[in-house]
């Protein structure tokens, strides 16, 4: 127990493995609990046991995988949005980065996004994109590159000075010193701005297929809602948070391959 307050202290991938299996099974065995009590009726909470059935068919109903389709449909969405944020987040966070007067004149433009409620905005999309394909990307872009900016801002700005005069004192262009010393010195910080903005995009997911989906893990929770079929709201829920690990996962284990010096997490 002596480092169990210790958060430089490491623990054994297994004992790590362990202790989240426990953290899911308490989950598991209180919800359990709570919808056999009578506390909750089914709609309000649906048996682990209902929304694994529920699962079941819409993974494969009549040869037909429904799951498969709308966690396609929502994959690609966030999968779209997000090139487009770190195409545009990116080069414009190193900017602001390297530069007190473009962070100045973006700053007012941006982070005020980041406490403001980006789901508003949805209503003023519609109007300027209208209800396809275009308005959904364009919400997940702006839901997500209000974070993703200021932090590959904040990567840029957390190198150390002496860095950047050492570059300087061998000559080094201004140019130079951006793209040899600052961005690689980030580029750690960078790729978390990046799995941040990645999985705010799958927090606004079902906001995003909420208006004229015909395909989406969020058009499917919202007919199940509408339906009354609660199973499947948890089980559309479930799986938009199981892609989104996986996703977060994935981009961890991308960062540790590039950036192996990193302290692991």
């Amino acid at each position: 127990m002596t480092n169990f307050w210790n958060p430089y202290a490491e623990i054994s991938p297994g004992k790590r493995r362990t202790i989240s299996v426990s953290a899911m099974l308490a989950v598991l065995i209180v919800w359990t609990a709570l919808s056999a009590s009578g506390l909750m009726t089914r709609n309000q909470l649906p048996s682990p046991l209902s929304v694994a059935q529920a699962m079941s068919y819409l993974a494969w109903y009549e040869g037909r995988s429904q799951l498969l389709v709308h966690t396609m449909w929502s994959v690609g969405r966030v999968a779209t949005a997000s090139v487009l944020v770190i195409a545009v987040g990116i080069p414009l966070g190193v900017l602001m980065g390297s530069s007190q007067r473009i962070n100045a004149f973006f700053s007012p433009l941006i982070d005020p996004f980041r406490s403001a409620p980006v789901a508003a905005l949805l209503p003023i999309m519609a109007m300027w994109f209208g209800i396809g394909e275009l308005m959904k990307i364009a919400f997940l872009f702006v839901g997500s590159i209000v974070y993703l900016t200021p932090l590959v801002r904040d990567a840029i700005r957390s190198v150390p000075e002496q860095y950047l005069v050492g570059a300087k004192d061998i000559g080094a262009t201004q140019w130079e010193c951006i793209t040899k010393v600052l961005v690689p010195l980030a580029m750690p910080r960078i790729m978390d701005a990046v799995i941040v903005g990645v999985s705010v995009s799958w927090t606004y997911i079902t906001v995003a297929e909420y208006v004229n989906a015909q395909e989406g893990l969020g058009q499917m929770i919202a007919n199940a809602k509408r339906l009354i079929a609660m199973d499947q709201v948890f089980a559309g829920i479930i799986v938009i948070i199981a892609v989104a690990l996986l996703t977060y996962q994935s981009l961890m284990w991308l960062k540790g391959r590039f950036f192996q010096w990193e302290t692991k997490a």
